[in-house]
């Protein structure tokens, strides 16, 4: 029970924990409900950047989810140019995070990270189809294990406006290993190999490091879901 409400906290929050704290005590000078008010934040915001442990499924042909959040879309497209992995369009499952979400994302897959590239751009609701063109972003691609070209992509939302990326090309990680975060609210989309269906469904729940949304292996159909 402890370690469930003990939860780890990202490094990275540890700043914004620290403003909020300090704006708190601030309220209280002007009135006391205000700065019961920013207590309250100050919670949140460290709520916000917990980084729990996750026990990652172990198994070379498996990708992963490297979000926490709801599949907001499966469909078909091409990487980002930045990629250059080419125009032809690829099955990609999108995840959305909401501000109450854990913000870490973790690798899908084992392997090398072959191209790391940032994009400045817009800030639509991470929602939105047109927020994997249009959005601020940091693209990735990676050769995994098997061998197979992968690419997963991190976009800024509607709130967020940081996206923070630990790897950098050259680098070998493994699966589940954090890679980084987006603060406030946001979205990571997957570009799987061609020919690989989605084992997740529309509207699934999914937890970075733990959801298997793919097994290159399997040749299995894509997977539908029902809502009971």
């Amino acid at each position: 029970m402890l370690k469930s409400v003990l939860v780890p906290i990202n490094a990275a929050g540890w700043p914004f924990i620290g403003l909020f704290a300090a704006f708190s005590v601030g309220l209280f000078y002007i009135a006391e409900p205000l700065g019961w008010a920013g207590v309250v934040l100050t919670l949140w915001c460290a709520y916000f950047f917990r980084d729990p442990d996750r026990v990652t499924p172990i198994a070379e042909s498996l990708i992963i989810s490297p979000a926490d959040g709801v599949v907001q879309l499966i469909d078909r497209a091409a990487p980002p140019p930045e990629l250059a992995m080419g125009d032809s369009e690829r099955p990609r499952v999108c995840v959305f995070m909401n501000v109450f979400n854990v913000h870490v994302n973790r690798a899908p897959a084992g392997g090398k990270i072959t191209t790391v590239a940032y994009r400045s751009g817009k800030f639509f609701n991470a929602s939105l189809d047109k927020a994997s063109e249009f959005n601020e972003r940091m693209s990735l691609r990676m050769m995994t294990t098997e061998g197979d070209d992968l690419a997963f992509v991190q976009i800024a939302g509607l709130v967020a406006r940081r996206i923070k990326c630990q790897v950098v090309e050259g680098q070998d990680v493994k699966v589940g290993e954090r890679f980084g975060l987006i603060r406030f609210g946001s979205r990571v989309d997957v570009y799987l190999p061609d020919g690989v269906e989605p084992l997740v469904a529309l509207g699934q729940l999914t937890v970075a490091g733990e959801t298997v949304i793919a097994d290159v292996k399997s040749g299995a159909a894509a997977r539908l879901g029902e809502v009971h």
